[in-house]
Parts: structure tokens; C-alpha cells; sequence
């Protein structure tokens, strides 16, 4: 059995939730999963269809981007995750087990307009604070550099210029490309991406009703979020 057997099990799970949420057709979309105390993550090998996945077709990859296992390529975004572990979780200590990127329809659709997603209602402030963050579009200097490791150096300097801890908002529409998630768990990660799907697809009906709506009241925000992830938390059953 694989020393990587666990990383790889819940890589080939949530890479499975995909298609299952409707979160990407054919071979779009991504997942991994990471190894903190290994330095090492797994991710969905690439153009191959989700049907014709297994655990054993995960590739594992560190964070200098060598394959440390697997015989087939891995996904083509493989180095946007790799700066995001490498900044965030690695350097900066942000529990993050997973990351996701997807093609859904309406994440896409405001990282086409290059729009962050108002935070219009309670589903968006149950989850995050802040607006749904939109990068600028690449440059192309950094384009013809390395464009998915550059892509993963656009998100990161684009949170740190706003301000953004990404243990607190753990979503993001990078301009013209679409979006990625991030969880303490792959399973958490994916759960983000589908919970992004559905606000994206809230805020466009929102504009769609009233163009002018504005954005919820921040006292209406704070409370339903610290509800769920505050100190005092009452939201969901004791443990």
C-alpha cells in the first residue's frame, strides 16, 4: 500500500463530488489533497474523465512540483495549489487540507464580468464576511512566466492587498478564469465550491430582480456568522 494512501483516498473522494454537485463537466475541475507533516499533496490527474478515476490514478506531488508518485501527469493547475499550500497553509499556518477549482456556470460567470459577488443575503454571510473576491486579470509577463504558478501568486498578492485571511474567506473568482476553494479538509474544500455556486447563482438572480439592491446590513452579517464559526457558536449540534 502507499505511503500516500490516505491523501490519495480523500483526493480521488472529493474529486468524485465534482461531477456529483454539478460543479464541472467532462474533465474540468480539479481537487487535491495535502499533507502538511509530508510536505506532499494529491491531485487529480489530468484530461482524465472523472468516471475513469481511482485512487490509484491520484498523482502526488511536492511542493517544489516533482511527481513523488503516480504514473500519469498531473492536472494542469497543480502549481496554482502549490503556491496556494506552500503561502497560506505552509508559511502563513492556515489550516487547509484541500484545495478546489472548478468551472461552474455562475462562479465563472462573475469571474468573466471580473465582478466580486456582493454580499447580497445570510446563505453568503453564513459562510464568509467579505464579498466573493474577483483577481485582476494576469498580466502577460507573468502569463508567459509560468501561468498557473503565477495564477497562484495573483490570489495570494490579491488577499494580501485587500486584506483577506484566507482561514476566513476561503473562496475566490480569479478575473476571466473561474473560481477556487479551499477547506481545512478536501471534503470542507469542495463543500466551499458548491456553497460558492450557489451564492454566485443567488446574486445574479438578486441583480436580475432589482439592480439596485444593495448589500446586507453588517449587523445582519456578524450575526450569522458568528453564529456558525463565532466563539460562541449555537448553529448545528454540541459534539
Amino acid at each position: 500500500m502507499s505511503m500516500f494512501q490516505t491523501i490519495k483516498e480523500q483526493a480521488y473522494e472529493a474529486n468524485m463530488q465534482i461531477p456529483a454537485q454539478k460543479l464541472a463537466i467532462y474533465t474540468w475541475g480539479n481537487v487535491s489533497a495535502f499533507d502538511p507533516d509530508a510536505g506532499v499533496f494529491a491531485i487529480k490527474p489530468s484530461g482524465v474523465a472523472y468516471p475513469e478515476l481511482t485512487v490509484d490514478s491520484m498523482v502526488v506531488v511536492d511542493l517544489d512540483g516533482k511527481v513523488v508518485e503516480g504514473e500519469l501527469n498531473p492536472s494542469s493547475d497543480t502549481n496554482t495549489h502549490l503556491v496556494l499550500y506552500k503561502e497560506w497553509a505552509v508559511k502563513g499556518g492556515a489550516k487547509i487540507g484541500g484545495i478546489v477549482h472548478t468551472h461552474s456556470t455562475y462562479a465563472v460567470g462573475w469571474a468573466q464580468a471580473q465582478r466580486p459577488i456582493p454580499l447580497f443575503g445570510t446563505t453568503h454571510a453564513d459562510h464568509i464576511q467579505s464579498v466573493v473576491p474577483c483577481t485582476p486579470y494576469i498580466t502577460k509577463d507573468a502569463l508567459t512566466r509560468n501561468y498557473e504558478l503565477e495564477t497562484g501568486n495573483l490570489i495570494v498578492k490579491h488577499f494580501a492587498d485587500e486584506g483577506l485571511h484566507p482561514a476566513e474567506t476561503t473562496m475566490v473568482l480569479v478575473a476571466g478564469h473561474g473560481p477556487f476553494t479551499w477547506g481545512a479538509t478536501p471534503d470542507k474544500a469542495v463543500y466551499n465550491a458548491a456553497v460558492l455556486e450557489e451564492v454566485a447563482k443567488m446574486a445574479t438572480i438578486t441583480l436580475q430582480v432589482n439592480p439596485a439592491a444593495t448589500q446586507l446590513p453588517p449587523y445582519i452579517i456578524d450575526k450569522h456568522y458568528q453564529r456558525k464559526h463565532g466563539p460562541n457558536a449555537y448553529y448545528g449540534q454540541k459534539k
